[in-house]
């Protein structure tokens, strides 16, 4: 159960091993595509033959155009099956998630924005009414107990003989 260390000379030795295998390998790899690439090209595009005359130059300008037209429609194809398949993985990816059970819960962002500028922003210049939440409360009348006027005092009652300057007189003068 003993495990001994790598010297870290035996690490380097060996890292590099395997750096230089590597580069061998990518090395191949590359002259291999590019073999490939050459092959593909002398295969599907033969070499130009330039004609001399002009109706030569136009059928050969006709042959091209063909060939773009009928390439299109092929990538054209390939694109729809391509775009139809990872629609298909989207909605198994969801099926699968609905038989889970578990759904991953977005990342909210805290937005600071207000009831009328929400509104403004989802009807645009349409919205232009205010929302004041207090205005629409109902105005509610306190029901004030007979007990709890007499327990008030005598200053309430006469509140509007000493407002004003006149009942500033009154009140020193009764206090006097």
């Amino acid at each position: 159960m003993s495990e001994k260390k790598m010297s870290s000379s035996r690490k380097h030795h060996l890292k590099s091993l395997m750096i230089s295998i590597a580069k061998n390998l990518l090395e191949a790899e590359k002259t291999q595509t590019d073999a490939d690439r050459i092959k593909y090209m002398d295969e599907n595009c033969p070499a130009l033959s330039m004609p001399g005359s002009m109706q030569d130059l136009q059928e050969l300008c006709k042959k091209f155009h063909q060939q773009i037209d009928k390439i299109d429609e092929e990538r054209y194809d390939l694109e729809t099956k391509v775009n139809k398949g990872i629609k298909e993985i989207e909605d198994l990816k969801i099926k699968i998630q609905d038989m889970k059970g578990k759904f991953k819960k977005p990342a909210l962002r805290k937005v600071r924005m207000s009831a009328d500028a929400m509104l403004k922003a989802l009807l645009g210049s349409k919205h232009t009414v205010n929302l004041d939440l207090r205005a629409n409360l109902k105005q509610v009348k306190k029901e004030v107990k007979e007990e709890e006027k007499e327990a008030v005092g005598d200053w309430r009652k006469n509140i509007e003989d000493k407002a004003g300057m006149d009942g500033r007189k009154k009140m020193f003068e009764s206090e006097a």
